[in-house]
């Protein structure tokens, strides 16, 4: 039987829609109807900064369809803007809807964006050059929320407060972004993330330098595995058999492609194998790491869908099964040895997030991943007090400390045992 034919632009583009389609629906059917909107307003109007899941907050359903609207919207920005389909419209869209689950909300990223949007009118360039990084850049969204939480102050006062904060977030996130690539070489996934750790560090440091505290929160569901691992499993499923059946037997022989790939950033999966592989890609690395949290006894909720939707979006961009699973085995690893126990939460969020350091296993071989694991597990579960939570993405930055401290002593080493073999001593 013949596939079909290549999508179009636009039938890409729905495609990607079905994702936060899917889920908004499946929000209307796991929550009464009467509840979604007062849980809309909760996620408003509550502090969202690490760890606050949005299933306690508003409910799964008002958690979903949270989600799928700012994914929607997302989606509609990118088409409106007339941005072709990449690997990073999937990676950033994913990572839209993975972390409205737990800090993302309809009100607090559009300072952020509208940062964005000022820093490429005076730089006198379109919108279009900077979306996807304004779209990370809404990890430090929790600070938008908690300005308004503060309560000796007006509202209007607390809304021009984080309305600024938001534009000078967004309008310096362009420039040092790509500043701090250059730092970790590509061997952090999560470049965005790096650089708004610095961001949330500079504005937290700053406000408790004017008596603003920030308490550590913990709010996190259990219970729901079944329901959800029927959810996950089904959409997976879905993805893995609509790519084999649309792109037959040269999926498998791209995937294989896939496999051998570095992964790291900048890859573009989506351009160089095409649709149906990287789906496939996607959605084997889903059902992976959905098992792993599950396997070693985590919990699936908010946060947890959210970091296997990360482990999602960047499977279109530098990720497979190859170079994350010796990254989540070294952070296993430190869950055996170390304090800490591997299901607990700020660990398994490790777990799946740790992955930003795959091209370190893609390129150096699975005894540097795992080490990678080992040591990013440490750092994760300690950096993110230096700006209470604030920034979503804190495995973003932990992920590109330790690429700063890993890639040079392995190139090193490399290096030395390349001139040994070419007779040259140092």
């Amino acid at each position: 039987m013949k596939r079909p034919t290549e999508l179009s632009r636009k039938g890409k583009f729905i495609l990607l829609a079905l994702i936060p389609a899917y889920f908004i629906a499946a929000g209307l059917f796991v929550q009464p109807i009467g509840e979604i909107g007062p849980g809309l307003v909760k996620l408003i109007v509550e502090p969202d900064f690490l760890i606050t899941d949005y299933f306690v907050v508003g409910g799964i359903g008002a958690a979903f369809i949270n989600a799928g609207i700012l994914a929607l919207m997302s989606i509609l920005m990118i088409y409106f803007f007339n941005m072709d389909m990449t690997g990073h419209t999937i990676t950033s869209v994913c990572l839209m809807f993975g972390f409205s689950l737990f800090g993302k909300n309809l009100l607090n990223i559009w300072a952020i964006l509208l940062g964005i949007f000022v820093y490429a009118k005076y730089h006198k360039t379109s919108m279009s050059r900077y979306l996807y990084i304004g779209f990370y850049g809404t990890s430090l969204s929790p600070i938008i929320t908690e300005i308004m939480q503060i309560g000796h102050w007006p509202v209007a006062g607390r809304l021009a407060l984080s309305l600024f904060a938001g534009c000078v977030i967004g309008f310096v996130l362009p420039s040092l972004a790509t500043h701090v690539h250059y730092a970790h070489k590509g061997y952090s996934l999560y470049n965005v993330g790096f650089a708004a750790g610095i961001i949330a560090t500079v504005i937290v440091s700053l406000l408790k330098s004017f008596g603003f505290t920030v308490e550590s929160r913990l709010i996190w569901s259990s219970g729901n595995d079944g329901m959800l691992f029927i959810l996950l499993s089904v959409l997976f499923g879905g993805m893995a058999g609509g790519a084999l059946l649309f792109g037959g037997k040269e999926v498998l022989q791209a995937y294989r492609r896939i496999l051998k790939s570095y992964g790291l950033s900048g890859t573009d999966f989506l351009k160089e194998e095409g649709g149906a592989a990287t789906v496939f890609n996607m959605a084997v690395n889903g059902f992976f790491a959905m098992v792993m949290v599950l396997a070693v006894g985590g919990d699936l909720n908010g946060p947890t869908i959210g970091g296997i939707f990360t482990v999602v979006g960047f499977s279109s961009t530098g990720k497979h099964l190859r170079n994350i699973v010796p990254i989540m085995l070294g952070v296993c690893l430190g869950g055996a040895f170390k304090t800490w126990n591997i299901y607990d939460p700020s660990a398994l969020l490790a777990l799946l997030l740790s992955t930003t350091l795959a091209p370190v296993a893609g390129e150096f071989g699975w005894i540097a991943g795992i080490i990678a694991g080992f040591l990013h597990s440490s750092v994760a579960l300690n950096v993110g007090i230096v700006y209470g939570g604030m920034n979503l993405y804190n495995n973003g930055f932990a992920g590109g400390i330790v690429a700063i401290f890993m890639v040079p002593v392995i190139q090193a080493i490399r290096d030395r045992r390349a001139r040994a073999r070419g007779g040259i001593s140092l």
